[in-house]
């Protein structure tokens, strides 16, 4: 069994950490009382004050932050999801952007599999009428990075995602889109879309985009690298990244080679439009070649015209030779590895979105560590180890000791929750009558 004296020098499995809670009850007081908390908290979202609900999100957020909260999900899972939802539709901006990054720490919780597609389902309709009701920037900010995060988790199909996508994109080019009334967004939405967008394309393998929308976006992008905020051209320039990394132009290329003077079946790609697009690519060299070496007159901040040059600075060696850049990010005692732009967006996008959870969640959850194909130290039997997913699957066996006894209990825990829920919706909606 794993050692869990020692939470600083090890990690516990989740399902392990959960079933030794079960076969010894009286080992973990501190866990009921943070679960009596998540509880307390949950009943606080019915509450009419805003600033209750606002207090009572913070606490959840700060929950799952800290631990992930398994034994919670599975016995409020819809009522979480649901009563966050209800936040979106009534509350503050504060209260908005709060709840949605509990739906989003709520899909990463739950992983893949068919509650994550259950949120992302039953999230995307409140949220895109959410991002069209007012334009503060915390609560779009908010909206667009866990759409990105429930359909990052949850969006198995293409289709949803490229559906994600256009309504992130439709916030900054709602000219690619119809029915949108077009403003002009401030530097902190556009970060967040443009980084919302890159990072579900990461995603993609297969892009279906015709070459007049690359051209459009690609020649938008372009225009990003010329603003004076810094963090919109680090997002452009992430986002252009991505782009170039999986491969369309190429792609385009290939089709063209077919063509004659130009003429070529609807659909397929011309060779003069092939052409544009590689002048399009040279003036983003160009561009992001002048950004590695600026001498910091846009912008302020050192740390960022740091990020910005060395950004840039890798992203020009990618463009002329191919190279994208090696990263390693120190969690707990092991370093987590990228080599790849879309590794690299995917690792920012989630660091930033956990802020102080995510050491937690890259040592802990499963889903993180088969994105990643990250493996953290394990203690097993007083000595560190790697488990294997195969050693992991083989410990997390329904037909393991600990595991019957912890499906047993979250049975037992199902149904007295079912019954107590339908208790609580039918006073809550008597409450709001």
């Amino acid at each position: 069994m794993f050692d869990s004296d020692d939470d600083t020098s090890s990690v516990s499995s989740s399902s392990t950490m959960q079933s030794e809670r079960v076969l010894n009850p009286g080992m973990d007081e501190v866990q009921v009382h943070k679960d009596s908390m998540l509880d307390q908290s949950l009943d606080a979202l019915y509450e009419k004050r805003s600033s209750t609900r606002e207090e009572a999100l913070a606490s959840i957020i700060e929950a799952f932050n800290s631990d992930l909260q398994f034994e919670f999900v599975e016995k409020k899972f819809a009522t979480l999801l649901h009563q966050c939802l209800h936040c979106t539709k009534k509350g503050s901006s504060k209260e908005i952007s709060l709840a949605t990054h509990v739906i989003g720490l709520l899909a990463l919780t739950v992983g893949l599999g068919d509650q994550a597609q259950e949120i992302l389902e039953e999230s995307i309709t409140p949220l895109s009428q959410a991002l069209k009701s007012g334009r503060d920037a915390l609560k779009i900010t908010s909206i667009l990075e866990c759409l990105a995060v429930i359909t990052f988790v949850g969006g198995t199909d293409p289709d949803q995602t490229e559906k994600s996508m256009q309504i992130i994109w439709q916030m900054i080019h709602p000219k690619l889109g119809s029915n949108v009334v077009a403003t002009k967004p401030s530097p902190a939405v556009t970060t967040a879309v443009v980084s919302s967008w890159a990072f579900l394309l990461t995603t993609l393998d297969q892009w279906k985009l015709s070459p007049k929308i690359w051209q459009e976006i690609v020649t938008y992008l372009s225009s990003l690298l010329e603003k004076d905020d810094r963090s919109v051209r680090i997002a452009a320039g992430e986002a252009l990244a991505v782009i170039f990394e999986l491969g369309d132009l190429e792609k385009f290329s290939a089709e063209a080679k077919g063509s004659t003077n130009g003429s070529v079946k609807e659909g397929s790609v011309s060779q003069e439009a092939v052409m544009h697009m590689h002048g399009l690519k040279s003036k983003v060299t160009n561009q992001v070649r002048d950004l590695s070496a600026e001498a910091g007159g846009k912008g302020s901040a050192k740390k960022d015209l740091n990020t910005q040059r060395n950004l840039f600075k890798d992203l020009t060696e990618f463009l002329e030779g191919g190279y994208a850049p090696e990263t390693s990010t120190k969690v707990g005692g092991d370093s987590l590895q990228t080599s790849t732009w879309c590794q690299m967006i995917q690792l920012n996008f989630l660091k930033h979105f956990l802020g102080g959870g995510f050491i937690k969640h890259m040592q802990e959850n499963d889903f993180l560590h088969d994105v990643f194909s990250f493996t953290p130290k394990k203690k097993f039997g007083g000595r560190e180890s790697h488990l294997s997913s195969e050693e992991k699957r083989l410990f997390k066996s329904p037909n393991s000791a600990l595991n019957k006894a912890r499906t047993q209990f979250l049975n037992n825990q199902r149904k007295l929750a079912k019954n107590m829920n339908v208790g609580h919706y039918a006073a809550t909606a008597e409450e709001n009558e």
